[in-house]
C-alpha cells in the first residue's frame, strides 16, 4: 500500500536566500503533527517563520542565532517530497524547542542521545507512520548518515521504532 501523502507541497524552485516558511512549505498548517506541535499558535508561528535556502552540505538544520530553518539548496532540489515534508516536521519541532530556549546543540549529549533530537525524531517518525511508512521504509527514512550503526540502533530504540 502506498503511503498516505499529506496535502502539502514543498516548493523546489526557490532560489538561495531568505524566504517565508509558507513560500517553501504549502499547507503545513493543516498537518496534524504541526497542529500538535504548535497548537493555537500554529498559524502565527508559521506565518512569522523564515527559511534560508543555502549552498550547504547535508539536509536542514536550525540556525540557533536567529531561529531560521536552513535548508540545503541541493537537498531541496533532489530530495523526495515525502522526506522533505518529514524533515520539515522534524525541524519545526526544533523551532518550538528554540522558542522555548532549549539548547538545540547541547554537547553534554551525543547526537542520538540529545533530548531535543529524540523528541524531533519521535514526532517525525510518528507522522511518517501516519503517512504509511513502515518497517524498512521507515528505517530508511530515519537513517542518520553521520552516526555509527550502533548509535543509529540506539536512536531507533529511543524513539520506539523497531
Amino acid at each position: 500500500m502506498a503511503p498516505k501523502r499529506p496535502k502539502t507541497k514543498v516548493v523546489r524552485s526557490l532560489r538561495r536566500g531568505i524566504h517565508n516558511f509558507g513560500d517553501l512549505c504549502i499547507g503545513f498548517e493543516e498537518l496534524p503533527a504541526i497542529k500538535k506541535i504548535f497548537g493555537k499558535e500554529t498559524e502565527s508561528v508559521l506565518g512569522d517563520l523564515k527559511v534560508k535556502v543555502a549552498q550547504v552540505k547535508g539536509y536542514a538544520y536550525i540556525d540557533d542565532s536567529n531561529g531560521r530553518i536552513v535548508i540545503s539548496e541541493q537537498y531541496l532540489k533532489s530530495g523526495s517530497e515525502l522526506y522533505l515534508t518529514l524533515d520539515m516536521i522534524h525541524e519545526l519541532v526544533h523551532i518550538k524547542q528554540w522558542r522555548e530556549e532549549k539548547d538545540l546543540f547541547d554537547e553534554k549529549y551525543s547526537y542520538v542521545d540529545r533530548p531535543t533530537e529524540i523528541e524531533a525524531y519521535k514526532i517525525a517518525a510518528r507522522e511518517a507512520k501516519r503517512m504509511g511508512l513502515k518497517g524498512k521504509a521507515l528505517r530508511d527514512y530515519l537513517v542518520v548518515d553521520w552516526v555509527s550503526k550502533e548509535d543509529f540502533e540506539r536512536l531507533l530504540k529511543s524513539i520506539g521504532v523497531k
